[in-house]
């Protein structure tokens, strides 16, 4: 099949466009407004965008809050979110009205940062803390909820020692959680290792 988004129809029942660019890391993105309000919510656009300097990026397709925090504050973590935290992270998606706090709707308990002031999330074992380096603005159908790409530059680190195996970080021991098409989610359980030489 073939099909031109936005001009030609694709004829399938669901929009298929997520489901092809797959799997997406989810980022539990944390900010505060500029009276320290916290805000916490899920993204699955989101990724690393460059190594040196380290930075990351989110995008945010409606949802105000986060987008509107970074604005403010220029900062933010990303959460690396875990298989065992799925409920929680799912109750932060909820539309709750503004300024309502995620952590509090989840049942989350708030930790600090070391170079920003949102908040980390107890029993994550990755949080990537930045500083807001640009804000690409993205077209979007509601002027009212603007989409838009937040890439921030990393200032602080923090990965948990239990999921330190053999001085690497041993992503099986905490399942990140990716996002697929639809309503479908992955983690992973397993990885294998393949370098550049060996098809050499």
């Amino acid at each position: 099949m073939f099909y031109e988004p936005g001009k030609t129809p694709h004829n399938l029942p669901h929009d298929p466009f997520k489901a092809c660019v797959v799997p997406r890391p989810i980022g539990w993105i944390s900010t505060v407004d500029k009276q320290g309000r916290p805000n916490l919510a899920p993204y699955s656009f989101f990724n690393a965008v460059n190594g040196n300097p380290p930075m990351v990026m989110f995008s945010s397709g409606g949802s105000i809050d986060s987008l509107a925090n970074a604005r403010e504050t220029g900062e933010f973590i990303a959460a690396v979110a875990p298989r065992a935290m799925l409920r929680e992270i799912n109750l932060c998606s909820a539309p709750l009205p503004p300024h309502e706090d995620e952590f509090d709707h989840a049942g989350l308990t708030k930790e600090p940062a070391q170079t920003v002031r949102a908040h980390r999330i107890k029993g994550v074992p990755i949080h990537i803390e930045c500083k807001v380096f640009q804000i690409v603005d993205l077209p979007g159908g509601n002027p009212e909820r603007p989409n838009g790409m937040v890439i921030g530059t990393v200032t602080g680190l923090h990965i948990d020692d239990a999921i330190i195996r053999d001085g690497k970080v041993d992503v099986t021991l905490f399942e990140p959680l990716a996002r697929l098409g639809y309503h479908e989610y992955a983690s992973v359980t397993e990885t294998f290792t393949v370098r550049r030489e060996d098809f050499w």
